[in-house]
């Protein structure tokens, strides 16, 4: 049967001179970026200075590149679905348009280390994350909310960072209309002393234990409700409730007045989320070593989607994980009353992600009442004469740096 005319054809040639070097610089990038010909390269790199009309063809090959058939219901419960496969089947042609409450994710970072879940190069993260930023616009509502819990990364043998994050956040901003509602930390109190190098040994770093968290919206007014999230009051706090409070301006300029003194049930949280991610031993741990399945490494704890969750989302609403991995979205979501979708590549960590609802999907910590503390910096008395600082910065490692090498192996290892 002979192949049926393309609405389009391209019957149109355009020269170009080059030299050899240039020419075989271009091939060479175009290859790097999948790119099976200099002719899509040159129309790739067109549609990046024509934002429109680039995205229109994103969204129609990204539609034509990920078909249904490309994609499997893994698991179902009573209110969600594991998907294996590729998200951008679902996000495309599987999900219906402006049915998602929520994204609540955590890609894989753009780490210049590779990693066993498969991160993504941060050179070409941006390049990497379009076809699923044209997804997350396609399925959101106007009112839902789109939340990248991601990490950060490290130039390769420098003490200096990626801006990776940053250039995905302007690219999600400015080529996608999103709006940045508010971004947030999450601080893990228990994470290791790394990068090892520049930490604890040549100790011209401190410990890198932040991610960014960006909430993003198609609209600058998206669903939220700040009263869901409440923590409780300090203890000062307490006994100005007790006590009560003389309304007065402060020193600052702030006028607090006496509405201050109102019990509200609890204070708002800052957008600092302090959450340790410690758990070794639990149920799903346990379903996966019975099961002789992999233990997915990068799993967030549960407490950091049940805040977004809570806070942007109501009973019914549907929340979506389309890079799920062990599916902790999904089991808060089922816990909390949400429909939910999570779609992962990986058939083995989706193996394990079933431990997860086994019987039931897992509950949300309960007890939380131990805070966590910031120790001040420089609490600790020192002679700055008896500490001098690190030699060129750390570019050379200095000979009483070599016996640490092994303590610092050690703990990278762990």
């Amino acid at each position: 049967m002979a192949r049926p005319k393309a609405p389009n054809p391209r019957d149109n040639f355009a020269s170009i001179r080059l030299t050899a070097e240039e020419r075989a610089d271009m091939e060479g990038a175009a290859d790097e970026m999948g790119f099976t010909s200099l002719s899509e390269y040159v129309r790739y790199l067109h549609h990046r200075v024509q934002p429109a009309q680039g995205l229109d063809v994103l969204r129609t090959e990204s539609a034509r590149d990920n078909p249904r058939e490309a994609i499997r219901e893994f698991h179902k419960t009573a209110l969600g679905t594991i998907y294996h496969g590729n998200s951008l089947s679902y996000l495309h042609n599987v999900a219906q348009e402006k049915s998602v409450d929520l994204i609540m994710t955590s890609p894989p970072f753009g780490l210049v280390r590779k990693k066993s879940y498969g991160n993504e190069d941060a050179n070409w993260y941006c390049d990497w994350f379009r076809p699923f930023a044209e997804g997350f616009r396609r399925v959101l509502k106007d009112d839902g909310s789109l939340v990248i819990d991601i990490g950060g990364a490290w130039m390769p043998g420098k003490p200096t960072r990626s801006l990776y994050h940053f250039k995905l956040l302007v690219m999600l901003v400015e080529e996608f209309g999103f709006h940045l509602c508010q971004e947030h930390y999450w601080w893990n109190p228990s994470k290791l002393p790394t990068p090892a190098e520049w930490v604890n040994i040549r100790r011209v770093r401190v410990k890198d234990a932040v991610n960014t968290v960006w909430w993003l919206s198609p609209t600058p007014f998206p669903k939220a409700n700040n009263r869901r999230i409440l923590a409780p009051y300090s203890s000062s706090m307490k006994d100005l409730l007790k006590n009560g409070y003389t309304a007065k301006l402060r020193p600052s300029g702030h006028n607090i007045s006496d509405k201050f003194s109102k019990d509200n049930g609890g204070s708002v949280p800052p957008n600092l989320l302090a959450i340790a991610n410690t758990e070794s031993n639990g149920t799903y741990q346990d379903y996966c070593r019975a099961m002789d399945l992999p233990i997915h490494p990068a799993r967030f704890p549960s407490q950091l989607p049940e805040y977004f969750i809570r806070f942007l989302t109501s009973p019914g609403d549907l929340v979506v994980d389309p890079f799920g991995g062990s599916c902790v979205s999904g089991a808060v979501a089922e816990s909390m009353g949400r429909r939910w979708s999570c779609i992962d590549l990986s058939e083995e960590y989706l193996k394990g992600a079933i431990g997860r609802f086994s019987p039931v999907a897992l509950q949300s910590v309960k007890d939380r009442s131990a805070p966590y503390t910031i120790n001040q910096p420089c609490a600790l008395p020192v002679n700055d004469y008896d500490v001098p600082l690190v030699e060129n910065g750390g570019r050379t490692r200095s000979a009483n740096m070599a016996n640490l090498m092994d303590e610092a192996a050690d703990i990278a290892a762990e």
